[in-house]
């Protein structure tokens, strides 16, 4: 899937050299967003993140076309300046992910000249549902959708079939089957993250420690898929690993941080902390601190997601490994959409290359503006 162009080309080598770094394939991209600093790290961020979601594996299948979604839906040109695309966000974009992933849709869109409405259901999944409702009734013609949880769109999935509205999903599964219900989904592979980060955690104890897992909202597939591969790989690779205890701190800071002064204070032997996300991670810290002990000494600490306070922490030494949950959907996705109306379509599943950030490679991947 080929990314579209906006904006200035990096040159070659200078994205040679960035790529090099965190092991990505050194080959010429597009501009595709700024996340702040310097024009030229801002310049090498957005084009390492566009070469990552312009490069992602496909599931095998055929490709989903507005001819075969759903028995068939009235074919739209994206670029037409006329086109309405509703976007609903999921969460509150005061998380670093959220915000990032908003502006990469909205910035697209505009490059596109696409009329997007946007609606943030702030973490309620029935707020979601009534506000795809209310984007559908504002004159939406396709949906992107980053779904509160995974079963619970069941009526703003069924309100867009019945009007012949396509849905395409990222970051987030949901309930129902591909190209009938909604076009694809785009995103990460969870699971495979959460093994990178079992194995990372093992490196960091010599494979012997006493877990915390901090998991995320119950009911959507990306806590589920970070919960099994981490235990999963537990089992299968580090059997001396055991975990103490395991509770949901709804990928949220404060959660993160009261879950684990419980934790702290009812399984004094934790030595080592497996965040699902890096919100969590940064609450774990804070209560590390405050129970006396030194994050990243005394406990070792593990997560995912890649926001920039979570990689200056992984240079610092507080967290041992963090990686990246890419949010820059926006290019990818409208792709996506305009492969779906003409004759490429889109696969099932679309999953974007990630970053892996450890001590040898977070300073430079933060001075390289590599990080949103």
């Amino acid at each position: 899937m080929t990314a579209l162009a906006r904006g200035k080309a990096v040159p070659a080598a200078a994205l040679a050299a960035l790529s090099l770094t965190l092991g990505l394939t050194a080959t010429a991209c597009t501009n595709s967003g700024s996340s702040g600093g310097s024009s030229t790290a801002a310049a090498a961020n957005n084009t390492a993140a566009a070469q990552q979601v312009a490069n992602p594996t496909s599931s095998a299948g055929p490709a989903c076309t507005y001819q075969t979604y759903g028995g068939g839906v009235p074919q739209l040109n994206i670029a037409d300046g006329k086109t309405v695309v509703g976007f609903s966000q999921s969460e509150s974009t005061s998380n670093p992910f959220r915000a990032t992933e908003t502006k990469s849709i909205e910035e697209q869109a505009k490059s596109l000249g696409v009329k997007l409405i946007e609606r943030n259901a702030n973490a309620d999944v029935n707020a979601q549902n009534s506000q795809i409702q209310d984007m559908i009734a504002q004159g939406a013609q396709v949906l992107i959708v980053a779904p509160e949880n995974s079963a619970g769109l069941g009526p703003a999935l069924a309100a867009a079939k019945a009007k012949k509205i396509p849905v395409l999903t990222i970051d987030r599964t949901v309930t129902g089957t591909a190209c009938s219900d909604f076009i694809a989904f785009i995103g990460s592979n969870f699971y495979g993250q959460a093994q990178i980060a079992a194995d990372d955690l093992a490196q960091a104890t010599g494979s012997s420690a006493k877990v915390a897992i901090l998991s995320g909202t119950p009911g959507n597939n990306v806590s589920t898929d970070r919960t099994n591969g981490f235990t999963d790989q537990l089992k299968a690779k580090h059997p001396s690993m055991t975990v103490v205890a395991s509770q949901t701190a709804n990928f949220d800071e404060t959660d993160g941080q009261k879950v684990m002064e419980q934790l702290l204070q009812a399984h004094p032997e934790i030595n080592a902390v497996y965040a699902e996300n890096d919100e969590m991670a940064l609450g774990a810290i804070q209560a590390i601190t405050a129970a006396g002990k030194t994050p990243g000494k005394d406990v070792k600490i593990v997560s995912i997601d890649g926001i920039q306070q979570a990689v200056q922490d992984v240079a610092g030494g507080k967290i041992f490994a963090d990686i990246e949950t890419n949010p820059r959907f926006g290019p990818l996705a409208f792709q996506s959409l305009q492969n779906f109306y003409g004759s490429a379509g889109v696969q099932q599943k679309v999953i974007i290359k990630d970053n892996h950030f450890t001590s040898a490679n977070a300073q430079s991947a933060l001075s390289g503006g590599l990080v949103y």
